[in-house]
C-alpha cells in the first residue's frame, strides 16, 4: 500500500517495509540462513516478525533469539504471540509512548484485517519524541504550529515567526482588557476595602498554576484514549476537592491574619470558584482543540483518497 495516502504525522507515514520476516513451520536454522545472506537488505533487524500466507502477523521474536536457540526448534515455538501495535492512522506520538511503555525497538503496523505493513524503526521513535517535545514546548508558549516547525522555525524569517506568536498574544490582550473591566466593576468595594485588591496576583497566580496542571495532565492523558466521560467525572472530584481545601486554607489564613471574618469568607469563596472554573478551562481548551485536529485529519484523509480517485 502506498505511504503517500497516510497524514504525515501517522504510523502509515513513517513504517519500513523491508524487515525480515518468516513462517511459523520454519526453523531457527533456516532464518539464521537468511539473515546471514541478506543482512545488508534489510533497513532493521531489531525484530523477526512471523506471518502466514497472506502475510497476517502472527508473532514476533528478538534476533538474539535465533543464536540463543536450538537451530532444530520451529519458530512457533518460541516466537510471542502477544503483538504491541499500531494501525496505519494511528498518531506518531502514540506509536513513541507505546515503545515506551513496553520497552520495544520497533512497532509492527498492521491494517484492520491485521496484515504486516511495516514497522517505524527506534530511530524515527526518537525523532518523533524529539519534534513532539518541541512542537509541545512551543504550544505550551503560545507559538501556533508552522508545518515541520520543529525542525524549521529556527530558520524562518522575522514575518513568519511573528505570525506564529502573535495570535495568542493577541487573544491574552483582549484577555486582559476583559479581566480590567471585571476589576473596573468592583472599583467602589475594591477602594472601601483596598486589602481585597491585594490577594489579586495571588488568585491570578493559583488559577494559571491550577490550569497548567490540569491540561498537562489532560494531555497527556489523551494519547492514551481513555474514556472521556469517566475522566471528566473524577477530574470534576478532583477539582472540587483542592478547590475546597485550598479555599478553605486561605479563608483560615486570612482570618488569622487580619482578624476580618467577611475577608475570610470572600476571599475562600473566590478562590474556590476560580481554581474550579480553571479545571473546567483546563479540560475544555484542550478538548475542543483534540477535536478540531481529529476533523482536520480526516479532511486530510478524505482529500488525498480523492485525489488518488481522480488520477485514477
Amino acid at each position: 500500500m502506498n505511504q503517500k495516502i497516510y497524514p504525515p504525522e501517522s504510523a502509515g507515514r513513517r513504517r519500513i517495509e523491508n524487515v525480515p520476516f518468516c513462517y511459523p513451520e520454519e526453523k531457527i536454522s533456516d532464518i539464521r540462513k537468511r539473515i546471514f545472506e541478506r543482512a545488508n537488505e534489510f533497513e532493521t533487524l531489531n525484530y523477526i516478525y512471523v506471518v502466514d500466507g497472506e502475510k497476517r502477523l502472527l508473532g514476533v521474536f528478538s534476533i538474539k533469539d535465533i543464536f540463543q536457540q536450538n537451530e532444530d526448534r520451529k519458530i512457533e515455538e518460541i516466537m510471542e504471540r502477544k503483538i504491541i501495535k499500531a494501525y496505519p492512522y494511528t498518531d506518531q506520538e502514540k506509536i513513541a509512548l507505546l515503545a515506551l511503555k513496553h520497552n520495544l525497538k520497533a512497532i509492527p503496523v498492521l491494517d484492520k484485517r491485521d496484515h504486516f505493513l511495516g514497522v517505524v524503526t527506534s530511530h524515527v521513535i526518537l525523532d518523533i519524541l524529539h519534534s513532539e517535545d518541541i512542537e509541545d514546548i512551543f504550544r505550551s508558549a503560545g507559538i501556533s504550529k508552522y508545518n515541520s516547525f520543529a525542525n524549521k522555525i529556527f530558520q524562518a524569517s522575522p514575518s513568519i515567526l511573528t505570525k506564529l506568536r502573535l495570535p495568542w498574544l493577541i487573544l491574552g490582550l483582549f484577555g486582559g482588557l476583559l479581566a480590567a473591566q471585571i476589576v473596573n466593576f468592583f472599583e467602589s468595594s475594591l477602594q472601601t476595602h483596598f486589602i481585597l485588591a491585594t490577594f489579586i496576583p495571588l488568585i491570578l497566580y493559583m488559577a494559571g498554576a491550577v490550569g497548567a496542571q490540569t491540561e498537562t495532565l489532560f494531555i497527556r492523558s489523551l494519547v492514551y484514549r481513555l474514556n472521556m466521560k469517566n475522566y471528566f467525572l473524577k477530574e470534576i472530584r478532583v477539582s472540587l476537592s483542592i478547590a475546597l481545601i485550598l479555599g478553605a486554607l486561605l479563608a483560615l489564613v486570612s482570618y488569622l491574619w487580619f482578624k476580618l471574618p467577611y475577608l475570610g469568607i470572600i476571599l475562600g469563596i473566590s478562590l474556590f470558584f476560580t481554581i474550579v472554573n480553571s479545571f473546567f478551562l483546563g479540560l475544555l481548551v484542550p478538548y475542543l482543540l483534540n477535536k478540531q485536529k481529529k476533523t482536520q485529519r480526516l479532511v486530510q484523509v478524505l482529500s488525498v483518497q480523492l485525489s488518488g480517485i481522480s488520477q485514477v
